[in-house]
Order: C-alpha cells, then structure tokens, then sequence
C-alpha cells in the first residue's frame, strides 16, 4: 500500500541515532533539554575532558625548563688497600681515607636558552586549543545525532497516534456498513474491503512500534533507563517562516564553523612547528651549583696529618653551542614545510565545502517551506474530499471503496504534513549547523 511504502521510505532517511539523556518517564522530553543532558554525560566527551587535562600536563611540562633541578646525593664508600705516606716530622698518613662519605644538594638552573622553551609553550598552547575545538567539533556531531533520534521517534508517534484514528474511524464505519448490510443496502464485499483495510492499517502500525521500540530502546539504554521506559517527546515543530538570504551566509559560516577553525590552527600548527625546529639548535646558558659536606681533607692543626670532613661547594656556569646535528633540523624543516603547504590546501578545501553545505542547506529548507505550504493545502483539499465522499456514500452515489480510497487520503495527508513540519525543522537546524551556530 502507498502508506506503507512511505512509512518504510521516511524510517530510511531518518537517521536511527542514539543519545543519552536523563528526564523522568513521565515527563515529555524537550530537543534542547536532551541534548543537554547527552552533551554533559556522554562516554566520548567525559574522555575528551581528560584529554584536555593531559593537554594542560603537557604545557606544565613544558614548563619546567623554566624551574631549577634540585637534587640530593649521599654516599659513602670504603677503599682498600689505601697508599701511605711517611713525612719526617709529621709522621705517616695515608693520601686518601679508606672509609669516604658525602652528602650534597646540587641545582642547576637554566639562565637563557634563546626562546627554545617558549616556543615549544606556544607549540602545546595551539596543540590544546586544537583539542578544544575537536570536543566542539564532537558536541555539535551529536547535537545532530540527537536531532535525528528526536525527529525520528517524534514522526513515529505521530504515525502511531494517526492509525489509531484510522482504526477507530474504520471500526465504527465497519459498524455501520453491517448495519447497512443487515437491512440490504450493503454487500458482504463492503464489509470484506472494510475489514481488509483494518487489517492493513493494523500490520503498518505493528511495523511503526517495533521501529519506535528499537529507538526508544536505544534512547533508554544511552540514557541509562530501563530498555522498557516510555518516552514522550515535546512537539516542537514550529514552522518559521523566514529563511535568511544566501547573502553574506558564508562569511558567517567561515568565523563560526568549528571545521574552519580546526583548518586555520592546524596551519598555526605548522607554522609553531616550523619555530621550534628553527631554534632547536639555539645555544643554552646554564647555571650549576653544589654544596654539602664530605671527608677527605687532611689537617696538619695537631702536628700529625689527620682526616677531617668540611664542608664545600662549587658554582658555575655552562654554556653550550651546538655545531652540527647531522642535517635533522634541515630535513625536519622540508617535513613541516610540506605539512604546512598541505594544510593550507586543506583550508581551502575546507572552505569550499562549507559553502556548498551553506547553499545546500538553505535549498533544502526553502524547499521544505514549500512542502509545507502544499501539504497544508493538500490536507485541507484531502479533508473536503473526505466530508464529499461521506455525503455521497450515504447518498448512494459512490461505493464503500471510494469511501475508503478518500479517507485513507486524508490519513496519509495528515502524516505527510506533519513528516513535512519535520523536515523543516530539522533543515532549519541543519542550515544553522552549517552556519556554524551551536544547536547544544
């Protein structure tokens, strides 16, 4: 049957997502507020988040070679044999003691490395914005996950609550062609075709709870409820009837889209990277220091050479230049060059699918609008022919199948309008994605 055919047709196209979210059953659930309970529980995200931490590490490591070393060393170390030696008048001492211990703290600080440090900061500093954007990215990609789910169990619904008027009107029109047929003004084929399209409409809204129960399933099971919980969606189909203009709609799309953004700071990337192998082979300029306590210091205080601990120190200063590293910096810089030319193309690129998306999108939802308007008037033309076909029958001008034909045409408009306002809808939401404007 027609009905059925676009039944199966729209369960195609809508997308069969899953969300998370967290409402009670009772409660019918809003688009904005699922997608807000998806974007602060979902798995991928909660991760994204711990990326970042590792991102915020990473630049704190980086960091570090602005702070000093400080270390603790301790030892001690028995020698043997020893060396002695005799000296006249000051008897025999040996050179060095047999048992030697130490204790230091040592520091070592870096003074100037010529901006190697701060570059590879700046170089961490891009690399976690550019993970920002990708948990942006992945917000949006859900938010239109969600969308699709919402729409997708909101047209189910409304199909479900159509055939149950199709069957209570059949129903009753099948009580009536009995009676009809009791005082000989109808034929048993009248009941026969009546029954026949109860017992179509009745198999098509089989087909739509399973595809709803899949859904709601998979709602249920992202939104941590049992896999039976009833959901009820709020109807926000609020047909808009403007659509902005082509014009300047892509200057916008180009400062909002997160895949413009992500484009641009990838060639930032490069550029960060090409800096730092430019300074990698900086000198460096350092200061060391240590100080502690040790023995092997002889006194001649007593008239005899004896071992005594003191305590001592060394500070200094190094510097280091480095003169030849195998040509790695020149072949590093042909690599993050190629790298750089690379992700300018894919600017570009980047560039002209937005566009395409933005003209597309708003195609789509002036087409939309359009269908609407026409489903309306086919509905109400659908719903005329319906109260003229009602009047004929029971004037005897036309058979129970005509009947039948028109009110299964009014039915099918019904669910054509609504799966339109849908459309609509979410093409509007669509065209706002490819704006780049946030729908989370």
């Amino acid at each position: 049957m027609k009905s059925i055919n676009k039944l199966l047709i729209v369960l195609i196209l809508l997308p069969f997502m899953t969300i998370q979210g967290q409402n009670s059953a009772t409660d019918s659930l809003s688009l904005s507020g699922i997608i807000s309970t998806v974007i602060n529980n979902y798995p991928s995200l909660k991760k994204a988040a711990k990326e970042l931490v590792a991102v915020d590490a990473k630049i704190g490591l980086t960091k570090t070679a602005y702070l000093p070393d400080v270390n603790f060393s301790g030892s001690f170390t028995l020698v043997g044999p020893t060396t002695k030696l005799t000296m006249p008048g000051l008897g025999t001492f040996e050179l060095f003691p047999p048992d030697n211990y130490s204790a230091a703290i040592g520091v070592n600080q870096s003074i100037y490395d010529f901006g190697k440090t701060a570059k590879n900061i700046a170089l961490d500093e891009k690399n976690k914005q550019m993970v920002q954007l990708t948990v942006e990215q992945a917000k949006q990609r859900l938010s239109m996950a969600v969308m699709g789910n919402f729409y997708g169990i909101s047209f189910l619904q409304e199909a479900i609550r159509i055939k149950d008027d199709q069957l209570k009107t059949l129903n009753e029109h099948l009580q009536f062609v009995q009676k009809k047929a009791d005082t000989g003004s109808a034929t048993k084929f009248d009941i026969l075709t009546t029954k026949v399209r109860i017992s179509v409409i009745e198999n098509a809204k089989t087909d739509i709870l399973t595809a709803l129960q899949v859904q709601m399933s998979q709602l249920n099971s992202f939104m941590g409820k049992p896999q039976d919980s009833n959901i009820v969606l709020k109807k926000e189909l609020n047909v808009q009837q403007l659509v902005p203009s082509v014009d300047s709609l892509t200057n916008v799309a180009f400062a909002n889209r997160s895949e413009m953004k992500m484009a641009r700071k990838k060639e930032e990337i490069s550029k960060s990277r090409l800096d730092v192998i430019g300074v990698q082979n900086n000198p460096s300029l350092n200061a060391f220091g240590s100080g502690g306590f040790k023995n092997g210091y002889f006194s001649f205080a007593s008239g005899k050479a004896e071992d005594i601990g003191m305590f001592n120190y060394a500070v200094g200063v190094g510097f280091k230049m480095p003169l030849f590293d195998a040509n790695r910096s020149k072949y590093l810089k042909i690599q993050a060059n190629a790298d750089l030319e690379g992700n300018q193309q894919e600017t570009e690129l980047t560039r002209r699918n937005i566009s395409n998306e933005v003209v597309e999108s708003r195609a789509n939802a002036l087409s939309a609008l359009k269908k609407v308007k026409q489903s309306e008037l086919q509905l109400q033309q659908a719903s005329q022919a319906y109260e003229l076909a009602e009047v004929s029958y029971k004037a005897g001008v036309i058979t129970n199948l005509d009947l039948l034909d028109s009110y299964t045409s009014l039915s099918e408009s019904k669910l054509a309008l609504y799966k339109t306002k849908i459309d609509y809808a979410a093409n509007l939401q669509q065209l706002k994605i490819a704006l780049g404007e946030k729908i989370y």
